[in-house]
């Protein structure tokens, strides 16, 4: 029984060995995962009141975002939605775009954006057209 005892040791010590070198041989080869896009500075601000009719608009992401698979709605103070062109940035972690005809009254923007993690992430950002 001894022999049978110290055998099996033996075979569990080889397989965790074995397991062992395995995980350091693929170790390197593991990529970190990448963090989503969140916002790290917003042209308006969130919350702020701005004076209208024309603003310009600037999400700055703390990752590269894809700005043909974004998307950029505004919605207005009477609830009517509208798709925001998106503009050419001068960097590759900001959407940009431009809005005219507003009007005083509580706007809101929805952000949808792909990050190079492949994930989506959304969000909202209110604020305030002044009389």
């Amino acid at each position: 029984m001894d022999k049978t005892l110290n055998r099996l040791v033996n075979l569990v010590r080889k397989l965790t060995l074995a397991g062992f070198v395995l995980a350091l041989s693929i170790a390197p080869s593991v990529k970190p995962a990448l963090a989503h896009a969140i916002i790290v500075s917003a042209v308006p601000a969130a919350g702020s009141t701005v004076s209208g009719p024309e603003i310009d608009l600037a999400f700055t992401f703390n990752v590269r975002v894809d700005a043909g698979r974004s998307k950029l709605t505004l919605t207005g103070p009477d609830g009517s939605s509208s798709d925001i062109a998106i503009l050419p940035a001068d960097s590759p972690a900001v959407l940009a775009g431009h809005l005219s005809g507003l009007k005083a009254g509580a706007y809101s923007v929805r952000w949808q954006v792909l990050a190079t993690d492949g994930h989506i992430t959304r969000g909202d950002l209110d604020f305030t057209v002044a009389p």
